[in-house]
């Protein structure tokens, strides 16, 4: 066929598909509402398979280390673990000699009992640290720092500082703010004997640990479990001299210390996510139902599009047009229907993870749980036009095979 020949049938084509859907505005509404939704479908479980994935990078990236240094690999999630760096803070007083090093600190994990009455305790995660920061973004009161107290007179074997951060939705489930006191200690027994006063709210460090957690003057935590002696602590954290490449410091601090797990923040990344296969098994999990999910919507959609149009078909073939005639009229139709679902889901993509977003924030307490990077929108637009279209033309093709006139006496 010649060139223009194939551009008659194209226009024919063209010309055909829109009259079909002009003759039925309620069904192509329909239609594109359907492919609207499919494309939200995969977009949204997309961004949330994305954002359980990156949710471990995120909390690393949140504590804001260069260098995490470790005994045995360590589950963040285990706050009872048995803190197994011994000497914690001569470890770190040593990396902070060094002139790659700027700055180092021991961070301690233990679960605490925490409560406004002694007799009404709940276990809880917490962090020992020596001193928060401005990039603890409190939602209210302030912070602690204990670099001082300790050079001038030595770790406490008993709580000396006093002091605790709360997660915000913790202090709402205790019904405190900042200046009230609270029970703390790693058993029933201790806390009684032990009254906090909390000085701020902050969700900081619950980022890292996935759950709501407290956070604790590290000398403090370790007197409460009884690890003063030995100096007990989960991390030694360290940042770089400004100048200073992350990955060689690391290098160079493996072999200083071979005793040690030394890795940098994405490599502790990597190994957050080892020892977590459930994490990165939900995430692609639901990466994959979201992408076969849409592509059985979208099959089914022109499915019964074609269905539907077969009185249609069925008239076109009496009037002499062609199988693969008939095949591009449902395909076009697709094209069109694809094209206007996508760009609308895609529309509506952002605004409905940023409401996602903003419940996870308020019920869970955890933010950007869903992602979306360009990735998920190619997705998303993919399987809106290419599938789409690819779905309508096959089964425009076989709507084509079985339109026959004595489906008009139907």
């Amino acid at each position: 066929m010649s060139l223009s020949g194939r551009f008659v049938r194209l226009c024919a084509v063209v010309g055909i598909a829109s009259a079909v859907l002009r003759r039925s505005p309620g069904r192509t509404v329909l239609a594109v509402a359907a492919v609207t939704l499919s494309v939200l479908s995969v977009t949204v479980l997309a961004s949330l398979g994305v954002g359980v994935v990156a949710m471990g990078e995120d909390g690393l990236d949140t504590a804001d280390r260069d260098i995490w240094i470790s005994n045995d690999p360590i589950d963040p999630t285990a706050s009872g673990t048995e803190n197994p760096i011994v000497g914690a803070h001569e470890v770190a007083a040593t990396l902070a000699e060094r002139e790659d090093v700027r700055a180092a600190a021991p961070l301690a994990l233990h679960d605490v009992y925490v409560g406004t009455e002694p007799d009404n305790l709940e276990l809880q995660p917490s962090i020992g640290v020596q001193s928060t920061h401005d990039g603890f973004d409190f939602v209210d009161g302030r912070g602690f720092e204990t670099h001082q107290e300790i050079a001038e007179q030595g770790r406490p074997t008993e709580p000396r500082r006093e002091e605790i951060v709360l997660d915000p939705r913790m202090a709402d489930d205790l019904g405190v703010e900042p200046g009230d006191t609270v029970y703390v200690g790693t058993s029933t027994q201790t806390a009684p004997d032990n009254e906090f006063t909390v000085v701020g709210t902050s969700s900081y460090y619950s980022q890292y640990l996935g759950e709501e957690a407290a956070t604790i003057p590290l000398g403090d935590l370790q007197a409460m479990a009884g690890t003063t002696g030995t100096d007990r602590a989960t991390f030694v954290t360290a940042d770089v001299a400004d100048g200073a490449d992350r990955d060689a410091v690391a290098a160079a601090l493996s072999e200083a210390y071979p005793e040690y797990d030394v890795r940098t923040s994405d490599d502790q990344v990597g190994a957050f996510l080892e020892e977590r296969p459930l994490v990165l098994a939900s995430g692609f999990l639901l990466v994959g139902l979201a992408v076969v999910g849409g592509l059985v919507l979208t099959t089914n959609l022109f499915v019964l599009v074609a269905v539907q149009q077969r009185h249609d078909l069925a008239a076109l073939r009496a009037m002499g047009l062609s199988k693969r005639l008939l095949a591009g009229t449902v395909g076009t139709q697709g094209v069109v229907i694809g094209l206007l679902g996508g760009l609308v889901g895609l529309a509506l993509t952002l605004p409905s993870v940023h409401g996602l977003n903003h419940l996870s924030a308020s019920v869970l307490g955890f933010e950007d749980v869903l992602q979306t990077p360009p990735a998920v929108y190619a997705i998303g637009f993919a399987l809106a036009l290419f599938v789409g279209s690819v779905v309508a033309l096959v089964t425009g093709w076989r709507a084509g095979r079985y339109a026959r006139v004595e489906h008009l006496e139907e």
